[in-house]
């Protein structure tokens, strides 16, 4: 399918309908209950708005999803002064080291969620170790921060395995 542009006086075929107007626009519907009685064979790509709760929805194939995912901003998690191993709740967080620790990467995120850490104090680096059967995938195997205010985050891959990504040494 190509994009179309229509001009006056041009003749309009149902297919040019089909494929160049109804596939290209963005149908509006009160939810979801009315969006799907209204497109009753969706097209991979396929978008709508649903007002009633001001969402944008996308068929990915398969099924109707948000086509905008927010990220939770998570919660801060600060003045971290001990080792610590991660947990599902440090998900889309962010964990001030206030000491030399050591974080645990255990198989804990869902794919795609990210915890960012920061080394508040000089000469005490955040190391990052792999749980058991974690793979942590990061630049040259690097796993400690680089210095006082280095950034790193962990993202999880795939099931154990997780990018280790940011100012690392």
């Amino acid at each position: 399918m190509t994009y179309k542009v229509f001009a006056n006086g041009n003749p309009l075929q149902a297919s040019e309908i089909n494929l160049n107007l109804m596939q290209q626009a963005i149908a509006v519907f009160t939810d979801a209950t009315a969006r799907d009685a209204a497109i009753a064979v969706p097209v991979n790509g396929q978008f709508a708005y649903l007002t009633g709760t001001s969402n944008l929805t996308k068929y990915n194939g398969a099924a109707w999803a948000d086509a905008i995912v927010v990220p939770d901003t998570g919660t801060t998690v600060s003045e971290q002064a001990t080792s610590r191993t991660i947990v599902a709740g440090d998900a889309n967080s962010f964990i001030y080291a206030t000491a030399a620790i050591t974080i645990t990467v255990d198989d804990e995120l869902a794919v795609g969620e990210t915890i960012n850490f920061i080394q508040n104090v000089d000469a005490a680096p955040i190391t990052f170790a792999a749980g058991a059967g974690v793979t942590l995938n990061s630049k040259d195997a690097a796993l400690l921060t680089g210095g006082q205010f280095a950034g790193a985050s962990i993202t999880k891959k795939a099931t154990n395995s997780y990018y280790l990504v940011g100012d690392l040494a």
